[in-house]
């Protein structure tokens, strides 16, 4: 029986041959286990084989899980990935370590407002519609700068990059714009804003085109502890 332990090694065997396929270090990309609808026995599983970073996409679950963990596993990095109303907003302020899906001033904002004073900057990327889909989360490209100016001036978040969910296919031509696109609003955004360092892009399906377009964190979750 293939274990999480297994799983998680081969999706690192997985992104290590991706960067050496494009002559990058495996070091520079994080594989972020995404551990949404999953037991806390799943998350111990993975932890227990070395995986530090878990994503959540729904607020209350992911609160329920860091709030049983974070007495005997405090070094666990909490990434909400999912879509945050502006009602649910205090909690992953007040429980996460990362936010991936950034794409208001409203909800920026708000989030700064409600971060604890005695926690650190919350890490924040914003969410980008690669693939312009009106089903999409995420900001337009040409949006990218406004936003990326507005959380710059807040004190409570940390701006550390991009983030994108492309084009649900099996057509590489597609995945590989998408994914250049990115990688090339990413580059364009480090020259205004230098300090961030975070493209968070790239799944089980489509991570060798996504790591050979420069991302530094794949999200994985079915490859990892199974279907849902």
């Amino acid at each position: 029986m293939t274990t999480i332990a297994d799983r998680i090694s081969i999706a690192q065997s997985r992104i290590k041959q991706a960067a050496q396929n494009c002559s990058r270090l495996p070091s520079d990309i994080s594989l972020l286990a995404v551990s949404k609808t999953k037991p806390i026995s799943d998350i111990i599983a993975a932890y227990n084989a070395g995986q530090r970073q878990f994503g959540e996409n729904y607020v209350q679950e992911g609160q329920e899980k860091i709030t049983a963990l974070a007495a005997n596993y405090p070094d666990i990095e909490w990434h909400f990935i999912g879509p945050l109303q502006s009602n649910k907003t205090k909690i992953v302020a007040e429980h996460f370590d990362w936010m991936h899906t950034l794409s208001r001033d409203k909800i920026a904002q708000r989030l700064n407002d409600q971060r604890p004073a005695n926690k650190p900057p919350l890490n924040v990327c914003i969410q980008v519609n690669i693939s312009q889909e009106d089903s999409k989360s995420g900001v337009d490209a040409n949006e990218v700068t406004t936003l990326a100016l507005t959380i710059s001036k807040l004190p409570n978040l940390s701006l550390r990059g991009l983030m994108a969910i492309p084009t649900a296919t099996d057509d590489i031509r597609i995945q590989q714009q998408e994914f250049a696109n990115l990688s090339a609003l990413f580059q364009q955004l480090k020259q205004h804003h230098p300090g961030i360092d975070t493209l968070s892009m790239g799944m089980s399906a489509d991570m060798d085109i996504a790591i050979a377009n420069g991302s530094t964190m794949v999200r994985i979750g079915s490859a990892i502890f199974g279907e849902r």
